[in-house]
């Protein structure tokens, strides 16, 4: 008796093995449909709270301007993402503060930004790069993720604003950068 319970326990086991071990369900397609894989994207790629990240690819018959069309793009759509966080953070501070003179200082404010992104873009590292050739087409194509930290962001603003006398009058320093933080963690919460 003791037996056959070691044995049904067993096998009830191993069947149950046998189905886990089977592995999810294949995906169902259209005929000529097939995934695509991404290299260099996905949540770890993602900007947040402390860095600014981008994703772009680059395609070409020559593998280095496969990969110098990979880092353009990459940088560009890194430039708008940063360019935009700051600009919603100049405005948000801008009004916080309540200037006389708040159209004078949102365009000060617009025109350092400008400089300060164009200055940030040489401090842009590579996270992620992935080089395919198509076999076919003998093309290559390079994926590239690239990244920027917020706080290199954050104080080549406060050192453009210490340095400008008339941004320097009206600017309070722990106020935009609590105006900042919040835009970076909305930022994060995508």
């Amino acid at each position: 008796m003791k037996i056959n319970y070691i044995n049904t326990i067993a096998i009830i086991g191993i069947i149950g093995l046998m189905v886990g071990c089977k592995g999810s369900p294949k995906p169902t397609y259209t005929k000529g449909e097939s995934d695509v894989v991404l290299h260099c994207s996905g949540s770890e790629y993602r900007s947040d709270k402390k860095n600014f990240r981008a994703y772009a690819t680059g395609e070409s018959s020559d593998l280095e301007i496969a990969r110098k069309k990979a880092s353009s793009n990459a940088k560009a759509a890194l430039a708008a993402q940063v360019e935009t966080t700051v600009k919603s953070t100049t405005d948000n501070y801008v009004n916080s503060r309540e200037f006389n003179n708040v159209e004078e200082i949102e365009e000060r404010f617009e025109s350092l930004n400008r400089e300060v992104v164009d200055q940030q873009l040489n401090d842009v590292k590579v996270i992620c790069e992935k080089l395919t050739e198509n076999n076919k087409t003998g093309k290559y194509k390079c994926y590239m993720a690239v990244e920027m930290g917020a706080d290199a962001i954050q104080n080549a603003i406060e050192t453009r604003i210490k340095n400008d006398d008339r941004l320097k009058i009206d600017y309070d320093y722990e106020k935009f950068k609590e105006t900042f933080e919040k835009e970076m963690e909305k930022m994060s919460n995508r």
